[in-house]
């Protein structure tokens, strides 16, 4: 049985990469999708798909809104979801990403480092797992297979 996961998290650095190594490593029979990577393009879709916009604002919502229906797809057809929070970014779509899984009653795993268990515990409490660690999140996914 191959699981589709979505990785929910920031873009600015490699976890995704990080977390397909090791689930490859384990030989875990798991597809992944994201939302767009590339921050520029992420940024741009909206102009690029609807023209130039007329300022700042309408340039955001018209990306928000490609991008808002790009996530909807890819989670809709997901069977799991992975969330992760860090540090070291501002979290706001990440925990847009976590609630519309739980919303959706995706199985939603929950990764966040010990100093985010306050800010983060309603949405911990509504997940079904919540993990400090990629490796602890994969576990979580490896025991399906047992």
């Amino acid at each position: 049985m191959k699981l589709t996961v979505y990785l929910a998290g920031q873009i600015h650095d490699d976890w995704r990469e990080q977390l397909k190594a090791k689930a490859s490593e384990k030989e875990l029979p798991l597809t992944f999708v994201s939302p767009q990577t590339n921050h520029d393009r992420s940024d741009d879709i909206g102009e690029a798909v609807l023209g130039e916009q007329p300022g700042k604002i309408y340039r955001d919502d018209a990306a928000s809104a490609i991008n808002n229906f790009r996530t909807e797809v890819l989670m809709q057809k997901s069977d799991v979801v992975i969330a992760l929070f860090g540090e070291k970014y501002k979290q706001w779509n990440t925990a847009m990403d976590a609630s519309a899984a739980i919303t959706m009653n995706k199985p939603t795993i929950i990764v966040r480092p010990k100093s985010l268990i306050h800010p983060l515990k309603e949405l911990s409490n509504k997940a079904n797992v919540t993990v400090e660690t990629i490796d602890q999140a994969l576990d979580v996914l490896s025991y399906i297979y047992e």
